[in-house]
């Protein structure tokens, strides 16, 4: 009796469990590639139960076998696959083409190489000029060249100010302080922490040409404009440009449509700290810091990295970044945006991260003064109040509500705390990093982002601040996660694709999404970062989505996220400007990787 029940459990182990040769299997690989002395993780995939124990990495050139690996565990299930494994070859570290191979599947073609990094970052700065309110360089004329008309401001409504330029958010043309203020810092940070990455092919209006300047400098410089105009007075703040009736119709920028009543001008909305429209409701603004916060960053990083090239510039930066403080401190808590006709906002809930980061770069403006050290004190209250980033280690979140991702204010901190309090900042990092661990660690992508909305915005600054953490701590622990956000990025995930326009060229990235450029035009949009995929529950329940050809990743949706390369669905497939400056940030960091003189993986 026993061998029978031995032997039936044997018949239903083989019916249920195949092997590579006869399984329709996937390996996703970093489609950018790899460095040599870096981590190298291909993730295979297969539709039913598969048993796997090696795996080749095979030269393209020759098609021979250059390294065999061992398969150390099996992951089981996530989203389309029933069997996933993680197929690691950090310890080969030659360059050239390679594919991985288990069996008969083999991956697509990818480089190891010093340079497979190289010059990313700046095709992402494509992006950024061609998102250019104002004059726009990419289609060589100008747009939004009435903006705007005040809301909410302590003057009558209607009344005209000049808030021209600045970037468009997304696909739609409404322009935001706080996405705005986060990406030029980024940009900034870009260029502080990684100033040879960057080169001078472009004049400060974007079109061809040199002028001495970087042109990740001449982009940061677009965003700080206009976040000039949007604080124009010492107590005047505005949150946001336009609204959700932009969204009427898709057409390109300089077409200019009368949407909101009052010829070709849109409303600016001023940040009175109190509740604004939300469609058929209200927002939940409390104060204003969260906006005022991100403006005194932004400027007074812009102030260092201008005193030596523009002065009296650099010198209006700092006022501005003192101005913009004062006002955060004066009315703490988050300013959320506005919308006239739909629930969808930026719900933004949380704002001491913001004023952490403010007074620790107002200590880079003055720690020569008698009193600087103050200014780390209450950089270092304002990091208390919110020790981890609430999102990280949990399933969901509202759209934009611990924005921006990431506590940025920690790194800054902790880059200028020489005392114990420095070890409580990095604590704080790691903590954040160890609740994403216990999510990412039991599948096989290394996933614990949460597939909400722009959940590749996250994945980024998720990876920012593992890289943040490794360089304060040098701490190589969560090397494989850093990275495998990274890889998430360029197509390591379930659907094979890279989720950057253009980037690799020869690789599966978007081709058809949510933007009018590409939509109305045919017109690429080189380097946009899109939203990423949702949660399907998320997908499912949202307004106004509809696919307009065929799902090419059909096979790979699930019951878990979805992500369609269709330019109906704008909560997967939209590209963000935002998101884009933390990638270029991201990109830099990869690039400056590679130019380093011992590996990080010890072969």
């Amino acid at each position: 009796m026993k061998n029978t029940l031995l032997f039936v459990l044997f018949l239903i182990l083989f019916n249920n469990v195949s092997y590579s040769q006869s399984i329709n299997g996937w390996i996703r690989i970093n489609q950018l590639g790899y460095l040599p002395g870096g981590v190298k993780v291909g993730v295979f995939g297969s539709k039913v139960p598969v048993l796997i124990s090696d795996f080749e990495l095979v030269s393209a050139s020759i098609n021979k076998t250059a390294y065999k690996g061992k398969v150390d565990k099996a992951f089981g299930k996530y989203g389309p696959f029933a069997s996933t494994y993680r197929l690691d070859f950090s310890r080969f570290n030659k360059p050239g083409k390679y594919f991985l191979k288990v069996d008969n599947i083999i991956s697509p073609v990818f480089s190891i190489n010093k340079n497979v990094y190289d010059g990313a970052a700046d095709f992402c700065l494509r992006y950024m000029r061609q998102q250019r309110s104002g004059f726009n360089p990419f289609l060589k004329d100008s747009c939004h060249t009435h903006d705007g008309y005040t809301l909410y401001a302590p003057v009558p409504d209607s009344t005209h100010i000049n808030v021209v330029g600045g970037w468009h958010d997304a696909s739609d043309y409404l322009q935001y302080s706080t996405t705005s203020a986060n990406a030029t810092y980024h940009l900034l940070a870009a260029y502080r922490d990684f100033p040879k990455m960057f080169k001078d092919e472009k004049l400060s209006n974007g079109l061809e040409g040199k002028n001495q300047v970087p042109d990740i400098l001449d982009e940061a410089k677009w965003g700080l404009n206009w976040l000039l105009k949007m604080h124009p007075k010492d107590d005047w703040l505005f949150n946001q440009l336009g609204d959700d009736r932009d969204h009427k119709g898709m057409r390109i920028p300089k077409e200019d449509t009368n949407y909101y009543g009052k010829g070709l001008e849109r409303p600016v909305y001023f940040c009175t700290g109190k509740p604004q429209v939300r469609g058929k409701f209200m927002n939940n603004t409390t104060g204003v810091a969260s906006t005022a916060g991100k403006f005194s960053s932004a400027f007074g990083l812009g102030f260092q990295l201008f005193k030596t090239i523009e002065k009296k510039y650099a010198v209006q930066l700092q006022q501005k970044s003192a101005t913009a403080i004062q006002l955060g401190f004066d009315k703490p808590g988050a300013c959320q945006t506005a919308s006239v006709l739909s629930p969808y906002i930026y719900a933004e809930d949380n704002w001491a991260d913001d004023m952490e980061l403010a007074y620790a770069t107002q200590y880079n403006l003055h720690k020569q003064k008698k009193n600087a050290g103050d200014l780390l004190t209450k950089a270092y209250k304002y990091a208390k109040h919110e020790p981890v980033t609430p999102w990280l280690g949990t399933d969901t979140a509202k759209h934009y509500q611990w924005y921006p991702f990431i506590n940025v204010g920690h790194y800054e901190l902790a880059r200028q705390l020489k005392d114990k309090r420095r070890d409580t900042i990095i604590q704080f990092y790691k903590e954040g990093i160890d609740r994403v661990w216990k999510k990412a660690g039991s599948n096989a992508f290394y996933r614990g982002v949460p597939f909400i909305w722009c959940s590749n915005n996250l994945t980024v600054s998720f990876a920012i601040q593992c890289y943040w953490y490794r360089q304060l701590t040098h701490d190589k622990k969560y090397l494989q996660l850093e990275q495998a956000s990274f890889d998430w990025i360029f197509g390591c995930n379930p659907w094979g694709t890279s989720m950057v326009y253009g980037l690799p060229s020869t690789g599966d990235t978007p081709v058809d999404p949510h933007s009018a450029f590409t939509h109305l035009k045919n017109y690429p949009i080189d380097g946009g970062l899109v939203d990423g995929p949702v949660y399907t529950s998320i997908y499912s329940n949202l307004i106004g989505i509809q696919l307009h050809e065929d799902d090419e990743y059909k096979e790979f949706q699930s019951d878990l996220a979805v992500y369609h390369d269709d330019y109906g669905d704008y909560s997967t497939n939209e590209p963000t400007m935002d998101g884009t400056a933390s990638l270029i940030y991201l990109l830099a960091a990869e690039q400056d990787a590679s130019k380093g003189k011992e590996p990080i993986i010890k072969q």
